[in-house]
């Protein structure tokens, strides 16, 4: 049986702005003990992971590399920090209907083309977001992090060409391939 392995869609922001964002990421694992954003680096999921045969993936690469969207560049604005409780901590993404397009599109395309689905935005919407800390942080700490995270300030432009596929090696998320 082929062995599958975890990939997914995203926008990843170009490496001062990615620096920027894994210095906060990297403060918040230290002060609250909340490893689990460390293991991807900082991103916007246009496509929630999925199971793929490592053994098909140049066809899996081919198929996202025919997708097409006329509204490249996209500026996304960041703005501070929001919370989904009780674990979650991310810089917020401004409303954009260009990135909204390209969530849907691309959603749609991988859909049709390789009968991959993203589910769970479905139940929940496409919400764009860069999480600091989730899954591991604790929910006693949640209120303390979340007084912090409101009293800081962020903001950021993100000038969008493009978006990645990354993949599952070693429970880490790598950059497999740039779209």
């Amino acid at each position: 049986m082929a062995k599958k392995n975890l990939y997914f869609l995203a926008i990843i922001p170009e490496e001062g702005l990615r620096k920027e964002i894994h210095q906060i990421k990297l403060s918040a694992a230290e002060q609250y003990h909340s490893q689990a954003a460390l293991k991807s680096p900082p991103h916007i999921t246009l496509h929630m992971p999925f199971q793929w045969r490592e053994d098909r993936e140049q066809q899996l690469i081919q198929a996202i590399s025919q997708f097409e969207f006329k509204a490249f560049p996209i500026a996304v604005s960041l703005k501070n920090f929001d919370f989904f409780p009780p674990r979650v901590v991310f810089i917020h993404v401004d409303e954009n209907e260009s990135l909204r397009l390209l969530q849907k599109q691309l959603s749609d395309h991988v859909r049709r083309e390789l009968n991959i689905f993203n589910d769970t935005y479905k139940d929940l919407g496409f919400h764009p977001h860069i999480t600091i800390a989730f899954r591991d942080l604790k929910k006693s700490l949640f209120p303390e992090v979340m007084e912090e995270f409101s009293q800081r300030e962020f903001e950021a432009v993100m000038n969008v060409k493009g978006f990645t596929l990354l993949k599952n090696i070693n429970k880490k998320w790598e950059r497999l391939a740039e779209f």
